[in-house]
């Protein structure tokens, strides 16, 4: 199970950050954005306010105006002897009714009849925009300068017997107008004021929890990170794959593609795929369901037997995904076999490192005593016998491996004091292959170390193994005796099994699987029967290299 923590992430900050940092950039990116938004908005607020404000008076001034010249009181008026006196105080009447700003009457010839400043009734209208009502009949809006000041006015003519006899002007003067404008804007600017403040605080806040939620990286740092990132998965020899809480792809490295699809597809052919549908035996989703890891699982994916580690996500207590981590079963014995070699030659080593020393320490005894032909005698003696293995093993081994493999053992065996008696018709001369000499070194080392392991058993008839090996025929045979307590029938179809064991004790049960797996990659064959000295007879057979 992977729980992160945020304490427990280590994030490596780089110390040349640009001077203007993310969390400035958002929030002055942000703000910026909010305000041009919001003066936008304003600028087309107070121009549909002045617009609609300004049709709405034009309209209602024409509406006033044209009410105004069909009253028949007015257009009969205008046939009497003293057409003010008449028209005068209904328009006054009706001005401060509707609240223009001014009800201008006039004739023909703009003279006016009714005005809101008496000593103006009598003289010409000015401004200079009553040709279309009196010419044409027309009602309309305009917008001019009279003798009050610039004005929005409507304009409506006077009929009297189907003949045009006047003009109805009603107006409403553009400072008023302005300042019924400006008590409008003024509302929205402040309301658009209030939204901008609280844009720029959440511009503050959303660039803090972004930066909460970045570790407080910059897009820089980020973007190394990311590199370094890749780089790591896809170059370390495990295969990765990663999945959501949904069970969909998140991530696939190159050692994993090659594995499952030889290399052929890239990850982008597998993100968003569901795990199940991919990989019909993954145990990714077993473990996004229980929240459990799954460890050295053997499973086959694209005719490669992979050793997998599955193992669910967890991030503040919520489950984010799970990953699956796995290798080539393949690399990983042959990585076992090597060490299991570099092992025995230690032993061996060792072996003879320990022998010897007990030697010297003879030779220092002997000598003094003052023993000097005890000592040479002693000399003799083990040269003799030293000389006559190891010129037996090179005169009949010409693989200098092997027969190393062996001096190491015969050693070992002495220090034990173990019999090892080597067959006097036993050689090995052909040229032995890679597959062939690692098959044969993990053959070797592996039967020899169970043999003293039998032999040393209590139940032992004594401690005796004998060696043979022969390279005449079609094979390579290697023959192993020991007068151990053997092996029982019950035990005898399930000893090869990798992590079966009849000893006691973690840690057991692999050699004589990774030797079995080695002689078969080799296309040999390993058979168990009973010794003739009482204990197991181990046979390894393989073909010769032609």
């Amino acid at each position: 199970m992977i729980r992160i923590r945020r304490e427990d992430l280590s994030i490596h900050r780089t110390n040349d950050r640009p001077f203007i940092n993310l969390h400035l950039k958002m929030i002055g990116l942000i703000g910026a954005l909010s305000v041009a938004i919001i003066l936008l908005i304003g600028g087309f607020m107070s121009f549909f306010v002045t617009d609609t404000l300004e049709t709405q008076i034009g309209e209602r001034a024409l509406s006033v105006a044209k009410s105004v010249a069909v009253i028949p009181e007015i257009s009969q008026a205008f046939d009497s002897n003293d057409p003010s006196a008449i028209i005068q105080p209904i328009v006054q009447k009706i001005q401060a009714q509707t609240d223009a700003e001014f009800i201008v009457v006039g004739n023909q010839q703009e003279i006016r009849y009714a005005h809101p400043s008496p000593d103006r009734i009598g003289k010409k209208m000015i401004g200079e925009d009553n040709e279309r009502a009196l010419s044409n009949g027309e009602s309309y809006i305009s917008k001019s300068i009279g003798s009050l000041g610039s004005s929005l006015r409507a304009k409506a003519p006077v009929y009297l017997d189907g003949e045009i006899v006047g003009v109805v002007s009603v107006g409403f003067l553009v400072g008023s107008i302005e300042s019924i404008i400006w008590e409008y804007s003024q509302e929205i600017w402040l309301v658009l004021l209030g939204i901008c403040t609280a844009a720029i605080i959440g511009a503050v806040l959303i660039a803090n929890y972004i930066k909460k939620v970045l570790f407080g990286l910059e897009p820089e740092e980020i973007s190394h990170l990311l590199f370094q990132k890749e780089t790591i998965l896809h170059s370390i020899h495990e295969g990765i794959i990663a999945t959501n809480k949904d069970g969909l792809i998140t991530m696939i490295n190159s050692t994993a593609l090659k594995l499952l699809t030889g290399g052929e597809q890239q990850a982008d052919d597998w993100i968003g795929k569901p795990i199940q549908e991919c990989f019909p035996n993954s145990d990714l989703p077993y473990v996004l369901e229980h929240g459990k890891s799954v460890f050295d699982q053997e499973r086959l994916f694209n005719n490669h037997i992979v050793y997998v580690n599955s193992a669910p996500i967890f991030y503040e207590h919520e489950l984010l995904g799970a990953v699956a981590t796995f290798r080539n079963k393949t690399e990983i014995e042959n990585l076992t076999k090597r060490l299991a070699h570099i092992q025995q030659y230690a032993n061996a080593l060792r072996s003879q490192t320990h022998e010897f020393s007990n030697k010297l320490y003879t030779i220092m005894g002997l000598t003094q005593l003052n023993k000097k032909d005890d000592v040479l005698d002693f000399i003799q003696e083990e040269t003799n016998i030293q000389q006559h293995w190891t010129n037996t093993l090179l005169d009949n081994i010409d693989d200098p491996y092997i027969s190393g493999l062996l001096v190491g053992k015969l050693s070992q065996a002495s220090e034990l004091q173990i019999n090892v008696s080597v067959q006097p018709d036993s050689q090995l001369h052909s040229i032995l292959s890679d597959l062939n000499r690692q098959a044969l070194l993990t053959a070797i080392g592996n039967l020899l170390d169970n043999a003293f392991d039998a032999v040393y058993d209590e139940r032992a008839i004594s401690r005796d193994i004998s060696i043979s090996f022969t390279d005449i025929g079609q094979d390579l045979l290697f023959e192993i005796d020991d007068a151990g307590p053997g092996i029982d029938e019950a035990s005898l179809d399930k000893v090869l099994s990798r992590g079966f064991s009849t000893k006691d004790g973690a840690g057991r049960g692999f050699g004589l699987a990774l030797t079995k797996n080695a002689i078969e990659a080799a296309n040999g064959q390993l058979s168990i029967e009973p010794s003739e000295l009482g204990g197991t007879y181990f046979v390894v057979s393989l073909p010769k290299d032609k």
